[in-house]
């Protein structure tokens, strides 16, 4: 039983990802609002009551890692060591997903990052997205730490830091696709990024500290 749901569950997979990279092809050759569900769904070859099925959102078929995108800075904070602050924390995370060249991070490609600048639409989701983001670091945030006292932080401070975090990876998003539309490759993108991260990261420290802290509950 265990094996038959497992296979059916690969199978799903396989078919989410035939139809997303269908239709990225398509996105890419023919932009993003021309191109219909019935031709992604040809291309496919699937009826288009599956691409629906698969996809409620048209842009989803495109930014594909959106659920990863928006659970990134969260996971990162929820997850990292003990007595680690919440921006050394990110730091690492940033570091380690530019010299991978993550998707997450802003790596796509010179055509994807022409794609999404080209289209109103997937300009908008991808806003989205960001808030997003945002919205579920500042929950994870809003979490109490073992031995933190009551009352020491007014109630805005998880979305206050939230924001100024969430700017900064907005930013270094766009850094990172901007250099992708004027052609520079991966390695030189991430040779320029670094440092300038890193300058980031300093001025996100000063404001919010950047000492060991305790980890959320």
């Amino acid at each position: 039983m265990g094996t038959e749901m497992g296979l059916r569950e690969s199978k799903k997979q396989e078919t989410r990802q035939l139809i997303s990279d269908h239709a990225t092809r398509l996105f890419i050759e023919q932009g993003f609002e021309p191109t219909t569900i019935a031709e992604i769904a040809t291309a496919a070859r699937v009826a288009k009551k599956t691409v629906t099925n698969y996809f409620a959102r048209k842009e989803d078929m495109a930014l594909d890692h959106h659920e990863e995108f928006t659970r990134s800075l969260a996971r990162a904070v929820t997850g990292r060591a003990e007595g680690e602050s919440v921006v050394a924390a990110l730091r690492r995370e940033f570091h380690t997903a530019l010299e991978g060249h993550d998707p997450v991070a802003g790596f796509a490609g010179p055509e994807f990052a022409r794609m999404i600048a080209e289209s109103p639409t997937l300009t908008a989701r991808l806003r989205e997205l960001h808030e997003q983001r945002e919205e579920a670091l500042a929950d994870a945030l809003a979490v109490p730490a073992p031995g933190t006292a009551p009352g020491t932080a007014p109630d805005i401070a998880p979305r206050a830091a939230a924001a100024l975090l969430a700017a900064a990876h907005r930013l270094l998003f766009r850094r990172i696709q901007e250099l992708t539309l004027t052609g520079h490759p991966n390695d030189r993108i991430t040779d320029t990024l670094a440092p300038e991260a890193a300058h980031v990261f300093d001025l996100l420290a000063a404001a919010l500290g950047d000492g060991p802290a305790p980890v959320p509950a």
